[in-house]
């Protein structure tokens, strides 16, 4: 970094993850041939027009965080995919750098940066986070608004309740101000589950197309077990008639992760359990044929209900006349 800033400008750039933009240069007392002489000897990196790394080194990705914010000007903050990520709900970083800034200000994106204008802006932002972000349920109610599908939807919402980042009031406090929002309804309904314990897309759908859409006694979600040698886990769905429900969403399974699946379903044997475990796309294609399956365990273990049918091309029908 310059050690030859002014001392003001200097911690302002140890702030900003050494970036500062020419505003800031100008305000603390440097000349546009001050900068420019830095810029062209090297000692500065121009990351975008106006905004300088004060170092000759590459940027990293702190960097170019600050970078995209103070391109952006007064009122910038990080949203979207990009606050995801700073709050740890993205695990990976987007290839775009999501800015918004307020609707009356007219920005010209630079180069990998995507620009979004709200009214609420300034509402919205995290307070004392630095790089400048939007609040968590703002994020992920930003999200959901650009989600191309509602499992999507149901992914961003059902991750922030399981990884602890949000609850029922602030994120419904969050949609109440906001007077466009599509998905209104779903995410209501939405919301209430993951609160109740659907950790993801998967479990939200069986929750939805499995359970009550055939009259299936609802189960205990995320019940905590401690198997042999005190390993603790949560098994996904608990029936009282002794049934457990394993649901994975995984798109790869690899060998280790088998094996700790196979150690959970031995825990549930030795507990007196039995265990069924479904895929996403078993959930997502097959509802009916595994609402039977599930159905016929429990009648086994003894509940004398029949499940009913979701809809008149429903197996449930068929495996369970009236």
């Amino acid at each position: 970094m310059d050690h030859e800033l002014p001392p003001a400008l200097g911690n302002l750039a140890r702030h900003q993850s050494g970036v500062i933009s020419r505003p800031q240069a100008l305000r603390a007392g440097l000349s546009a041939d001050m900068i420019r002489f830095r810029v062209s000897s090297g000692r500065w990196r121009q990351v975008h027009p106006g905004v300088y790394a004060t170092f000759s080194g590459v940027p990293g990705r702190r960097a170019h965080l600050w970078a995209a914010v103070l391109s952006a000007g007064p009122g910038a903050m990080l949203s979207h995919e990009t606050a995801a990520e700073l709050h740890g709900l993205a695990d990976q970083p987007a290839d775009l750098i999501y800015v918004t800034v307020p609707r009356e200000r007219r920005v010209v994106a630079a180069e990998g940066v995507s620009i979004y204008r709200s009214a609420r802006a300034l509402e919205t932002v995290e307070g004392h986070a630095y790089p400048p972000r939007t609040r968590i349920e703002e994020t992920v109610l930003d999200l959901t608004q650009k989600a191309a599908t509602f499992d999507d939807v149901c992914g961003w919402v059902t991750r922030a309740f399981a990884r602890d980042m949000t609850d029922q009031a602030r994120l419904r406090t969050a949609m109440t101000a906001r007077t466009k929002l599509r998905w209104r309804a779903d995410l209501d309904e939405l919301i209430t589950a993951a609160a109740g314990g659907d950790h993801s897309v998967l479990e939200y759908r069986y929750d939805r197309d499995v359970e009550p859409a055939h009259g299936l006694p609802a189960a205990r979600r995320q019940v905590p077990f401690t198997g042999p040698g005190g390993r603790r886990g949560r098994r996904d769905r608990v029936y009282e008639d002794g049934l457990v429900v394993e649901l994975d969403g995984r798109a790869a399974h690899p060998d280790e992760s088998q094996w700790k699946d196979k150690a959970r379903d031995n825990a549930a044997a030795v507990a007196g359990l039995q265990t069924l475990r479904y895929s996403w796309t078993q959930v997502k294609r097959e509802p009916c044929e595994i609402a039977v399956e599930v159905a016929t365990v429990l009648r086994k273990q003894g509940w004398r209900g029949r499940p009913r049918a979701c809809s008149p091309a429903c197996t449930a029908r068929r495996a369970f006349p009236r």
